[in-house]
């Protein structure tokens, strides 16, 4: 079965350790769309934070963002839909979070919010290139639905804090992880297989048709569900275990690597 579709991750996956697109990921980028397969970005990250580089690979395609919350066009702008947490769920997920003391952060449209400048809200702007938003208390208090809330915490406290939230909000939210220490807080059925399903289909793409490349907790739905999932070597080792192939590091062009593959016929 042709591949028609490809999408990645972005962090550990398509960008390096600098966090950049090498010159022969973009490269095999260009050469997969010369061939008329799409190539789209597949994030946690916010579309404001992404938009750069799909404008420098030249991208005009829909991008699943925000782990799927919003899949938004990368030239036209076009909000192809929107997933976001619910209202009356983020306000109890904040008091909370509030409550126990975690470090929390909302996405409020194409803002980041935080509470107050700390060391986890620097370091998310150092990998995300988005300057945070100090709002105090009304962090606790959005008047519209965030597309999602993300806590961090140090990696000792990672597992307790992510067991904690999901046994308290069982049913009502879906908690993935980005980073070891980046707890992804969505809605329920929100991930970026679902989105990468819904893109495919509009183009008339059927699953195994779809190439899915990644490397961490939240990659799993699209590598375990795609025609071809692919984890980087660099990824986690559930990410591993569920690919079907695994290509090099994201320091050593994993990404373009696979997609050779694909361009030479040898998947």
């Amino acid at each position: 079965m042709a591949v028609r579709l490809i999408a990645s991750d972005m962090d550990d996956t398509l960008l390096n350790s600098e966090t950049k697109i090498s010159e022969r990921n973009a490269a095999a980028i260009h050469r997969a769309i010369d061939k008329g397969i799409i190539f789209l970005i597949a994030t946690g990250r916010m579309y404001v934070s992404v938009k750069p580089y799909a404008d420098a690979l030249g991208l005009d395609v829909p991008m699943v963002t925000y782990n799927g919350a919003l899949v938004k066009g990368s030239r036209s702008g076009k909000v192809y839909y929107e997933h976001p947490l619910k209202l009356a769920t983020a306000l109890e997920l904040l008091a909370y979070c509030k409550e126990k003391g975690y470090y929390i952060q909302s996405y409020q449209g194409d803002a980041l919010w935080v509470k107050e400048e700390t060391v986890f809200s620097r370091r998310y702007t150092e990998i995300s290139g988005i300057p945070a938003t100090p709002v105090g208390e009304q962090l606790y208090h959005p008047q519209s639905a965030p597309y999602k809330l993300l806590a961090m915490t140090q990696p000792d406290e990672f597992e307790t804090v992510w067991k904690d939230i999901q046994q308290q909000f069982e049913g009502k939210v879906a908690v993935t992880s980005s980073r070891d220490n980046f707890l992804e807080l969505m809605e329920p059925g929100v991930n970026k297989w679902n989105a990468v399903r819904a893109v495919a289909e509009s183009y008339g793409i059927r699953p195994e048709e779809v190439m899915c490349i990644g490397d961490s907790n939240n990659d799993l739905s699209m590598i375990q569900n795609a025609g071809i999932g692919v984890a980087v070597a660099n990824a986690k080792t559930a990410v591993q275990t569920a690919a079907k192939i695994v290509t090099a590091s994201n320091d050593d062009d994993g990404v373009a690597q696979v997609i050779e593959r694909v361009l030479a016929g040898a998947l």
